[in-house]
């Protein structure tokens, strides 16, 4: 990867997009240029239509150690200071979320505060064998922000999310995968390839398909059985006239691989 002093680094090869923190010596403490950054990055990852895998990962030996607190140190108005930090991050996770591009966390070394809270929003999360979630929040007496209180209940459920939260208590790699927080756990220097190794196997999906997929289970807490078998049917009946199923039916039927177009 070319080597920048960007905070965020935006790379994209075909069709998957990676979006790296590069703050390594401050361990990539969200700061408001990190944060803006973030959201410019996610914004063209999101309006680009040849992307379908976002990759989200960091620069140095930490994914992200929480908050700047010196940012809020430093500021006579610390709403504001929250608000200057908070609304960036916030405006690049509801894209991620909105978007049918699959996005995936390539966590290691330290996972803390909104650190933690934003790898719990993506799609899926591969962690490194080193590394260490804590929420944090509790500790300087603030509460979740990053979609940490969404997400966090709905991975473990309310009482435990409620543990994590109150105790503050760090959670290696492999309770975190005993817990749901991430999908898999690979040594540090297996990092990398292993999220490219499932990037470019999701990238040769169907991205229709992929993104009703997201839709459907990112929707089904907010939605009754009922509503839920009735969103079922309406996504998979828009699969069925799509050029990706008519390309499905014919590779399964002439025993070849599909090539799917996205659509």
């Amino acid at each position: 990867m070319i080597q920048s002093q960007e905070p965020v680094i935006l790379d994209k090869r075909g069709a998957i997009c990676e979006i790296r923190f590069n703050r390594p010596d401050k361990l990539n403490a969200l700061d408001v240029a990190l944060a803006e950054g973030f959201r410019s990055a996610v914004a063209q990852a999101v309006a680009d239509s040849t992307v379908r895998v976002i990759i989200v990962s960091a620069a140095g030996r930490a994914f992200v150690a929480g908050g700047d607190l010196g940012h809020f140190r430093s500021s006579p108005d610390r709403a504001l200071a929250a608000s200057q930090l908070i609304d960036p991050i916030h405006a690049g996770l509801k894209m991620l979320e909105s978007s049918d591009k699959i996005s995936i966390g390539a966590l290691k070394g330290a996972v803390a505060g909104g650190g933690m809270s934003l790898a719990l929003n993506f799609d899926l999360a591969i962690a490194a064998a080193d590394t260490v979630f804590n929420l944090a929040y509790n500790r300087i007496a603030a509460s979740p922000d990053c979609g940490g209180s969404w997400a966090l209940p709905r991975l473990v459920g309310t009482r435990k999310a409620l543990e994590i939260a109150l105790l503050s208590e760090s959670i290696e790699a492999a309770e975190a995968l005993r817990l749901g927080l991430v999908n898999r756990i690979v040594p540090l220097d297996e990092l990398d390839g292993e999220v490219e190794k499932i990037a470019a196997r999701l990238a040769m999906g169907s991205a229709a398909a992929q993104g009703r997929t997201k839709l459907l289970m990112r929707s089904a807490f907010d939605r009754t059985h009922s509503e839920q078998l009735d969103a079922e049917r309406d996504c998979f009946a828009a699969s069925a006239t799509s050029a990706d199923f008519a390309e499905a039916l014919d590779a399964f039927f002439a025993k070849r691989k599909p090539q799917f177009q996205g659509c």
